[in-house]
């Protein structure tokens, strides 16, 4: 009995050890053998990549309620949003920068607008040259809610029968288009009309 029990204590510590040189092993190679970093020079990131991009400066049509928005995704990861005109957010939702984002309405805010992200924020990049004039195309937006776009007689961008104001807008990796209205789903728009009563 006593030489099993040592049998299995000097095997189990080999063991442990065995598959502690595995997983340095395994470190030592990944930190080795990264992958190659991607060069983002005009054309060799694909079709996708084939619009002009500028920068937005903070005073340009998004206002400070689409500015914070934007703040909640990654700058350094493909996004798209339809983000509501000052005045959609003023007519739609009742939510006006200067007064909604005092102190004590700031969590409500940011609330409302973080739901606005989840209809309106498509995970990969889509500028108006992607979007062809002679079809409807479909994508889900980060809620899973589906997005209906296209163009109309004026090369405008048509969200869910919603016109764009301003296209093509770039901060860093996220391509923003500014709305005339708000992108919701029923139940919500339902939540906001019940408010207003």
């Amino acid at each position: 009995m006593k030489m099993r029990r040592s049998w299995i204590l000097k095997n189990s510590i080999a063991l442990v050890g065995l598959v502690v040189s595995l997983c340095c092993l395994f470190v030592i190679l990944i930190s080795v053998l990264r992958l190659p970093e991607v060069s983002r020079r005009k054309g060799l990131m694909g079709p996708y990549r084939s619009f002009k991009s500028r920068k937005v400066s903070k005073d340009e049509a998004i206002g400070k309620l689409g500015e914070m928005m934007i703040e909640m995704l990654p700058e350094d990861l493909a996004f798209t949003v339809f983000v509501p005109s000052e005045k959609a957010f003023e007519q739609v939702l009742r939510l006006r920068a200067n007064d909604s984002l005092v102190a004590e309405k700031k969590n409500d805010t940011y609330a409302v607008v973080s739901r606005i992200l989840g209809f309106s924020a498509v995970p990969r990049v889509l500028s108006s040259t992607t979007v062809p004039s002679d079809k409807e195309v479909s994508y889900d937006s980060l809620s899973g809610f589906p997005l209906f776009i296209s163009k109309d007689a004026d090369g405008r961008l048509v969200v869910n029968r919603i016109r764009s104001q301003r296209m093509d807008l770039m901060r860093g990796e996220i391509v923003v288009h500014i709305m005339n209205g708000v992108i919701m789903d029923a139940d919500f728009e339902q939540s906001v009309y019940n408010e207003e009563d």
